[in-house]
């Protein structure tokens, strides 16, 4: 009875009484094992053997002998390390040349611990705290001032201005109107409730109102045109008893010529320049 063969899936030797590597369940010798599929080992540029152990980082493999730092030299198996340009540092070495320094206590901010980072600066996540409160700001809105940073609360409460008008905190833009503070969208016509923050307005009685709607409640009425004037942004009017005029307005009710810095005469509520006013 002849005994079932048993080879190399490689070479074919015989693998009875040898070591032997199994791979996707074929049978392999272990030269043949090696030279087909043994990882090269990044420091030493030796193949990793079967009796080896295989240490691997981001496709790259090495002996756990030659998984070091590559500045001191330490061991790496089962410690925390960094990698930096294809290099393999422990956390001492590279903090000592790469990690940025807490703003808030000085001291290095060690790889693989949370940071917060804002303008150049970075803080250990327990070190970046609320000058007023203490509190961890953590991923929270902040506002810094004076090299300090503050929660949004605190900083209401500290520094904000208080809009006349709601009475809420400003914390960003604003208007000042009569040496008081609002918020933009709360700055509005007294009249139409439209904004005036950019716009031109006025104002009667400490009320602002926009061009259009104090021209409609107080301004005076043109005698001639009868639409409102405005008096405003240097605007010209002839005023005579009771009565106004555009400039453009102030002509002759006959022949239209223009009265402005001119003597005229009066007929019934109309306004004449002397020569058309000889036949009266």
């Amino acid at each position: 009875m002849m005994t079932e063969r048993f080879d190399c899936h490689h070479c074919e030797e015989s693998l009875f009484g040898k070591k032997y590597i199994l791979r996707e369940e074929s049978p392999y010798c272990v030269g043949c094992f090696e030279a087909l599929y043994a990882s090269t080992c990044e420091e030493c540029g030796k193949p990793i053997g079967c009796d080896c152990k295989d240490l691997s980082y981001k496709d790259r493999h090495w002996h756990e002998a030659c998984f070091h730092c590559s500045r001191c030299k330490s061991s790496l198996v089962d410690k925390p390390f960094a990698a930096k340009e294809d290099q393999l540092l422990c956390t001492d070495c590279y903090s000592h040349e790469y990690s940025s320094k807490c703003q808030e206590c000085k001291r290095t901010i060690m790889p693989g611990t949370r940071k917060m980072e804002y303008k150049d600066s970075s803080w250990h996540e327990t070190c970046f705290i609320c000058h007023r409160c203490q509190q961890p700001i953590g991923t929270k809105s902040f506002i810094p001032k004076d090299s300090q940073n503050f929660c949004v609360p605190c900083y209401e409460k500290q520094y904000a201005l208080q809009c006349v008008q709601c009475k809420k905190p400003i914390t960003t833009g604003g208007v000042t109107y009569r040496e008081q503070p609002w918020h933009r969208e709360c700055f509005v016509c007294a009249a139409c409730r439209k904004p005036l923050s950019g716009q031109r307005f006025t104002s009667r009685d400490e009320q602002a109102y926009c061009l259009s709607c104090f021209c409609d409640l107080y301004a005076k009425k043109c005698a001639g045109c009868t639409n409102p004037i405005s008096g405003l942004g240097g605007t010209k009017y002839i005023s005579f008893e009771e009565r106004q005029w555009h400039n453009d307005c102030f002509n002759c009710k006959k022949c239209s010529l223009s009265l402005v810095g001119r003597g005229f005469l009066t007929e019934r509520g109309d306004i004449l320049c002397p020569d058309c006013g000889k036949d009266i």
